[in-house]
């Protein structure tokens, strides 16, 4: 309804009503003084009148035309501002009724703030709380991702763990199966030993036995042997390491020394190691000895009499040199300057006379 009442009027006559109130009191006012003003006309016509009347007849015309003018323009007066009231009557009711309606829509309008300013309020908290726990998600998203992260590693470890645990399983098995073959073997074995124990505790029992009486017969042994060598040192034989020793009293050839050495049940010393050699060195003394050393089949390769091949040498500085070129048999017991070395040996010739040092194994 406002937009028609808009429509049919200016925009300049949109006042208020105090603003009418004004204008028609004005209207009033001036139709007033122009009915005030008449009689002065008159009066003034009247004065101008007998002023004039000597001037001239047609002057009461003029003035009647002036008055009849002055009615015709008060009555148009009247009759712009009855229209002019109507107008502004109506103005005003629609503009009451308008009025009216501002009000209840500013009252409906504050109403509608009121409660959107509620909602907002409450839109607000609401959006504080929404802050706080987007804050709070935020927080614990993070310490989420810290523990997914934390977790998922030790997932990888643990999985990492599983694959080496399942392979250590996997050789344990195999380890266990090994071993249950093995325990049964074992067990096997055990029986046997068990019984071959049984056989052998008996073995053990009549091997004591046979044991006190080889010691018996080992004592008895002892002594005969300590009677026998010193019958042996008597006749000239000496023993060392499972070996008699005998040297001959006369001085012959090298083979008439192991001839001499055979006569006996012996032959001509085989030296086999550094102590006996310091046996030999000690028995015979500065005496130089044949020994059953020689290389009259080939020169230069020294065969023992059993015909073994000579393997460690105990040779005196410069020996053997084959001086002459006959020397072909060794003698020990050689010290040139008196030395008391271990190596004594050199070579002579054969058919020279010297001592011999017999040796018989047991």
């Amino acid at each position: 309804m406002s937009e028609s009442v808009s429509n049919g009027i200016n925009h300049n006559d949109k006042l208020d009503r105090g603003e009418l109130v004004e204008m028609v009191v004005d209207i009033y006012e001036s139709a007033d003084v122009i009915k005030s003003h008449k009689p002065n006309i008159e009066v003034e016509d009247t004065n101008t009148k007998s002023s004039i009347q000597t001037q001239s007849t047609g002057g009461d015309a003029v003035d009647s035309r002036y008055y009849k003018l002055a009615a015709v323009c008060l009555g148009l007066l009247c009759v712009i501002v009855l229209a002019a009231i109507t107008v502004l009557l109506i103005k005003f009711d629609n503009l009451t009724v308008e009025r009216d309606q501002l009000k209840t829509r500013y009252t409906n309008l504050t109403t509608e703030r009121d409660q959107l300013q509620t909602r907002y309020t409450n839109l607000t908290i609401e959006r504080d709380q929404l802050q706080t726990s987007y804050t709070n998600l935020t927080i614990e998203r993070d310490q989420l991702q810290i523990s997914y992260t934390n977790l998922t590693m030790e997932r990888d470890q643990l999985q990492i763990s599983y694959t080496n645990l399942t392979m250590e399983r996997d050789q344990l098995q195999i380890s266990y199966t090994n071993l249950t073959i093995e325990r049964d073997q074992l067990q096997i074995s055990y029986t046997n030993l068990t019984a071959e124990r049984d056989q052998l505790k008996t073995k053990n029992t009549n091997l004591t036995m046979e044991r006190d009486q080889l010691k018996t017969s080992s004592t008895s042994l002892t002594r005969e042997r300590e009677r026998l060598q010193t019958w042996l040192l008597q006749l000239g034989w000496r023993y060392f390491n499972s070996s008699f020793y005998y040297i001959t009293t006369g001085t012959k050839s090298w083979s008439g020394s192991r001839q001499d050495c055979t006569d006996r049940g012996a032959d001509l010393v085989i030296i086999n190691n550094r102590e006996e050699q310091e046996f030999i060195n000690k028995t015979v003394g500065s005496s130089e000895t044949w020994i059953g050393l020689t290389d009259i089949q080939t020169e230069g390769t020294w065969k023992w009499v059993d015909n073994t091949t000579l393997t460690t040498g105990f040779w005196w500085t410069g020996e053997p040199n084959d001086f002459g070129g006959n020397e072909d048999c060794v003698i020990t017991g050689f010290r040139g300057a008196g030395s008391e070395r271990v190596s004594t040996w050199a070579d002579f010739p054969c058919g020279d006379s010297r001592r011999g040092i017999c040796e018989k194994r047991i």
